[in-house]
């Protein structure tokens, strides 16, 4: 919202340079966004917040200014000559509910031309174009008062009245920005005897516009209900000067005085008569009770006491009423304990301010006022002890891992769409009752799709290598009821590695994921973790796998399949790991234990075996374990070959088994005795000992 210091001092006798003045206004809430100009031209941009709709204008900032600096408010009235003759025109209200109040003023014999000068430009400097006199007089008087008004040409409505009514269902009308729309049954619109010509608090009609033909016009200032407005601006997808101040609650009373404003600025900058007094009409009247302000309660608040003068100066200058009061009579059961009431404030609420509404709010408004700088600063009460989560320390060692391996944390939305649920999971999803949009329609089942959207976004921007990771809940229903899984999503795509002078980029691979996931993996204390082929179908089925520890899975890993990459646009691999939070802090967190280094020397064997390509690993690593020697301190593959010497469908292994004792020197013999051993075992596989 634009505001000039110039215009500002019309109403309130503002020194305060507009540097000043913003820093003012920003301590008391209407925070400066910048300012523009210089001289009598300067402009604040202030940021009003949605529940002011009573300083979206001029004269409510300079209410403000009355009581940050102390000052008299000009009072707001406009001057009119005696009208000649009797108003010859009729205002009907058939939606009470929808509009309270509607408010009309004839002008006739209006030249229609380009505003004065002074005025034009001051729309100019608020960042409106000017138009024509006359339309020029409800947009001045918007940015003046804030109430908004509209102008018809009188003579293109016809019948002799106003009828304010709900559409008839396929109504149509054509409104000021050209475009033919179709009404509906739920829409509020201002309509003369046969048509509808505007849709109430949100755009005009275009056949009862001002034009240069205009002669007589119609001045209309009227309160429609919030809830109303809003509902109809979304319904056409118009959002308005008008609308956006309807829909957060305009001032009752302000109707007559917004209607004389603009007949006012018509009469000085158009000529014309002024045809019969003010038409009025009042539907319902909305009553504000006051508010019972507690001494005890500001100091509790707000932490210190603020006179009881400071307090009135303060609110009466915002256009609140206060009496002095001991509240409401004790009831009969409280005056054992109390003689009588609280002393404090009767508060009446101007009808401007629909957000105040309780006794908190006057608070809020008697502090920002008197200035939150002027309060000391004391730390809050706190009574018991900070209380650690169960799983904190595990959070943090993963997320310090994660960092330390070149992730950076991201977070996603928790609403998926629900082909993405069903696609990422088996789980059935939580569905919402009110969903933002299609692609946001339940609850998220897997961390999956968010992640991708993630590194999607990031490649679509150049960025091409990335590491994400996110930790949060996924949700499932269980029956009739929804339930919470921890889990961990890693993302990864592009180098991993990249280019130096001393060697070409590597792409990140499955390999360079699994290792991250076992990193991970380690800080955990287990006795068995193996990997199985299955991952699930959202992975490549050749490039993933499932890691297994103590019997649960704990986490899918691999590049995301080749169908799902096309149909999100990913042009390059993508890898992906999901960690099931809630299977691995089943297990405690490893502790470093010191062993000493062996003062014996270690053995070493090597096996040279040819297997079947189904043998994994695991069965061979398996096998060997279940020996249990207690001498064999390793067994891993160094050698691994496809093709050559290796039969079709067979690959050979060289296999080095490490043995030492902490105790002694192990003799040849009890090494040959192990080694047999685990010849066997494997040739139990299925696996040829190579000559």
């Amino acid at each position: 919202m634009k505001i000039s210091p110039t215009w500002l001092r019309e109403f309130v006798a503002v020194k305060a340079a507009p540097a000043k003045l913003a820093e003012d206004l920003t301590r008391a809430g209407l925070a400066l966004e910048s300012i523009e100009g210089e001289g009598d031209e300067v402009t604040l941009e202030l940021e009003i917040t949605t529940n002011r709709v009573d300083a979206m204008n001029h004269y409510g900032v300079a209410r403000e200014c009355a009581a940050i600096y102390d000052l008299d408010l000009k009072p707001t009235q406009p001057k009119l000559p005696a009208p000649k003759d009797k108003a010859r025109f009729a205002i009907q209200i058939e939606d009470r509910e929808g509009c309270a109040r509607y408010t009309a003023r004839i002008v006739r014999g209006v030249a229609i031309k380009p505003s004065p000068a002074n005025i034009a430009r001051r729309l100019e400097m608020m960042g409106a174009r000017p138009i024509n006199n006359t339309a020029d007089a409800t947009n001045y008087n918007l940015m003046e008062m804030g109430h908004p008004t509209h102008a018809f040409d009188l003579d293109l409505l016809e019948g002799g009245k106003i009828i304010v009514r709900r559409a008839k269902e396929g109504e149509r009308l054509k409104t000021l920005d050209g475009v033919e729309r179709k009404l509906s049954s739920e829409d509020l619109v201002i309509a003369d005897a046969k048509k509808a010509v505007a849709i109430a608090g949100v755009i005009g009609g275009f056949d009862t516009m001002i034009t240069e033909r205009t002669k007589n016009v119609l001045i209309e200032s009227a309160w429609f209900d919030p809830v109303t407005v809003r509902k109809t601006a979304r319904r056409h997808g118009l959002h308005t000067d008008a609308s956006h101040r309807f829909e957060r609650g305009a001032d009752l009373a302000a109707t007559p005085l917004a209607c004389a404003r603009v007949a006012q600025i018509i009469l000085e900058g158009g000529g014309g008569t002024l045809e019969g007094g003010e038409i009025d009409a009042v539907a319902r009247r909305i009553a504000r009770p006051a508010v019972w302000l507690r001494h005890s309660e500001i100091q509790r608040i707000l932490g210190q006491a603020i006179p009881e003068r400071e307090v009135r100066r303060i609110l009466d200058r915002l256009g609140f009423k206060t009496t002095p009061s001991r509240g409401p009579k004790p009831s009969a059961a409280k005056k054992a304990k109390k003689a009588a009431a609280e002393p404090g404030l009767l508060v009446a609420l101007p009808t401007w301010r629909l957000d105040v509404e309780r006794e908190i709010d006057l608070i809020e408004e008697i502090a920002r006022i008197y200035g939150y700088d002027r309060f000391p600063n004391t730390l809050p009460a706190f009574s018991g002890a900070v209380v650690e989560q169960p799983d904190a320390e595990k959070d943090a060692r993963l997320r310090a891992s994660l960092l330390g391996l070149g992730y950076h944390e991201a977070i996603s939305m928790s609403f998926i769409s629900r082909a993405d649920a069903e696609a990422f999971s088996d789980a059935k999803p939580v569905e919402l009752a009110n969903p933002i949009s299609e692609e946001a329609t339940t609850m998220r089942t897997s961390l999956v799709p968010g992640m991708l959207g993630m590194l999607a976004w990031n490649l679509n921007r150049g960025t091409g290598s990335v590491r994400l990771f996110e930790s949060g809940n996924v949700y499932a229903l269980a029956g009739t009821k929804a339930e919470e899984r921890k889990t961990l999503c890693m993302g990864a795509t592009g180098a991993a590695r990249p280019a130096t002078p001393h060697g070409a980029p590597r792409a990140y691979g499955f390999f360079d994921l699994k290792g991250d996931v076992e990193t991970l993996l380690e800080a955990f204390a287990y006795s068995n973790l193996s990997y199985e082929a299955q991952a699930g179908d959202a992975y490549h089925p050749g490039r993933s796998a499932r890691a297994v520890l103590e019997g649960a899975t704990v986490a899918r890993l691999g590049q995301i399949h080749p169908e799902i990459a096309a149909a999100r646009k990913l042009r390059q691999d993508v890898f992906l790991a999901e960690i099931h939070l809630d299977q691995l802090y089943r297990q405690g967190l490893r502790e470093p234990r010191y062993r000493a280094i062996p003062r014996f020397p270690a053995v070493e064997r090597d096996f040279s075996f040819f297997f079947d390509e189904a043998i994994r690993f695991e069965q061979i690593r398996s096998a060997i374990a279940g020996l249990g020697l207690k001498q064999l301190a390793s067994a891993r593959p160094a050698e691994v070959l496809r093709g050559g010497a290796a039969p079709a469908g067979k690959y050979s292994m060289l296999l080095r088994a490490t043995f030492q004792s902490a105790e002694r020197t192990l003799r040849d013999d009890e090494v040959a005795g192990w080694s047999a051993a685990i010849v066997r075992a494997l040739e139990g596989l299925g696996g040829k000992l190579r000559a």
